[in-house]
């Protein structure tokens, strides 16, 4: 049985990161994955040449610190991307972020005028009633833009993502996702050209060859320099003893081996890793892990015979009456992803569940549906158009925010606290809906707690300030971002209550 000062579960961008930030300190680690790539969701898979994203992955954030990691690892390989991305809406394209004429000449004079009233009436309820918080992504929505617009542009689209109600999710969700934005906040953004909301970026990097690049390309660095990244490799047992997590199993093919540490982070779905403890966790907490529930995701990749569509790097398909969600133009977000210049690749996004039918369809079938409405939304697809295609699934792509997932989480996080040796971190390690920036920070952060920092993780990207420009005046009462000052080398503490190195 072989012992690591750390243990990294996942490679995605937490995972990765986490092991990044620990080779830059010299201490050993090693990371277990258990698909056949790095990345998690933000792999970049590839076909006959094709690449194409598990969803879009802009590289933007606030967080300089994750930012430096990015050009440290990729350097010359990013692209300055231009940001276009469209609403379909009951034949009509809408701009994002909002062009006041087109908005105005695609509903017209008096729908306009009513979402304008809806909205004033939202904003003088908010006034009347100014202790009142939004509990659900409804009420949070509505209170911010009026129950029209609300209706118009948010309601279909986000219940074809989740698969429920927007009454049943919780407004937290929203809070993360539409940070800051507000109709009065768009309306100055067309006018203006403000760019303060992180939604109405127009600019991001993008890695030349796909996001998975990125991870990859950490990969080969952290091999390179003595952290084995093991791929095709399965957590099975977590033992535990007392505060202490003591050593996984873990299979890899018809292996199956053991390996002990001082630490470990993990980015593994926390309802998988807590079904993996040995002893199991009290009744009360495999209950919570129970009631947490995930969106699954399938993409379907189209190759086609046009040298080009639509000038969007994606388009959001708000009508009910089509089951794909969003689309991707893969050569708009960079030419390397197609081989072939005059081809075009989309990837046409739908959001589902194990269980649910569109799931359950074959890949045929699924290219099939696809391609038809691919056509059917007038993209500049026509038939005989579409030469190949080809399916990928994605489970647990989405931790969901339904009305029980806090009471549930809570539980869940007041146990891991419980460790002294255990961090989790990253979206499925926190069930949390992060960005691939928020991620990372989650595992940077954890690293420093090794080192003699005491940071909450479970405050990542619920506080103001880790997704705006952050300073140290604006850090100095809260959990610091500076480099702390550490001895160069040195063994981990097998305790984390300080979590200090000597």
């Amino acid at each position: 049985m072989k012992h690591y000062p750390v243990v990294v579960i996942g490679a995605g961008p937490a995972g990765l990161t986490a092991a990044y930030e620990l080779m830059k300190r010299e201490t050993p680690a090693i990371v277990l994955e258990q698909a056949d790539k790095v990345g998690g969701i933000s792999r970049t898979e590839v076909y006959k040449g094709y690449r194409f994203d598990i969803g879009g992955h802009r590289f933007f954030t606030k967080v300089s610190e994750v930012q430096q990691i990015w050009q440290e690892i990729l350097g010359d390989d990013f692209i300055k991307v231009p940001r276009l991305s469209r609403i379909y809406y009951r034949g009509k394209f809408y701009n994002y972020p909002l062009s006041l004429l087109n908005t105005f000449l695609n509903l017209g004079v008096v729908p306009s005028a009513l979402i304008v009233l809806s909205y004033l009436k939202a904003r003088l309820k908010v006034k009347l009633n100014p202790g009142k918080e939004a509990e659900t992504f409804e009420e949070w929505v509505t209170e911010r833009f009026g129950a029209r617009l609300y209706r118009t542009f948010f309601k279909t689209y986000t219940e074809k993502v989740w698969g429920i109600p927007c009454s049943k999710i919780r407004a937290d969700w929203a809070a993360q996702r539409i940070q800051g934005m507000s109709l009065k906040g768009a309306v100055i953004n067309a006018l203006f050209g403000s760019q303060n909301a992180k939604s109405l970026i127009k600019e991001f990097d993008y890695p030349l060859l796909g996001p998975g690049m990125m991870w990859e390309r950490c990969q080969e660095i952290l091999e390179t320099r003595g952290t084995p990244v093991h791929l095709n490799t399965m957590v099975t047992r977590i033992e535990r003893a007392g505060t202490q997590i003591k050593r996984i199993t873990a299979r890899q093919g018809n292996r199956t081996f053991q390996i002990s540490a001082d630490h470990f982070i993990s980015t593994m779905p926390v309802s998988a890793l807590l079904r993996c403890l040995d002893p199991l966790p009290p009744q009360e907490v495999l209950q919570a892990a129970r009631g947490l529930r995930y969106r699954d995701f399938l993409i379907v990749a189209l190759i086609i015979n046009r040298e080009h569509l639509f000038p969007d790097n994606w388009i959001y398909i708000h009508s009910p009456e089509f089951k794909v969600g969003r689309i991707q133009n893969f050569k708009n977000w960079s030419p390397a992803m197609v081989p072939d210049p005059n081809k075009t690749c989309l990837g046409m996004e739908y959001f589902c569940s194990v269980g649910e039918p569109l799931w359950g369809m074959s890949d045929a079938e699924l290219i099939r549906l696809a391609t038809q409405e691919a056509i059917a939304l007038g993209l500049g697809v026509k038939r005989g158009d579409v030469e190949d295609g080809v399916v990928i699934r994605q489970r647990k792509a989405y931790p969901i925010y339904d009305a029980e997932y806090r009471q549930h989480l809570q539980v869940i996080q007041d146990y891991l606290e419980t460790f002294d040796n255990l961090q989790t971190v990253g979206r499925n390690g926190m069930h949390r809906y992060n960005n691939q920036d928020h991620s990372m920070l989650t595992a940077m952060l954890a690293v420093r707690n090794l080192f003699g920092e005491e940071h909450n993780l479970w405050t990542v990207n619920t506080e103001r300030s880790y997704y705006e420009e952050f300073t140290l005046d604006d850090a100095r009462s809260k959990p610091v971002l500076v480099p702390p000052r550490y001895p160069e080398k040195g063994p981990l503490s097998p305790h984390r209550p300080k979590a200090t190195i000597f």
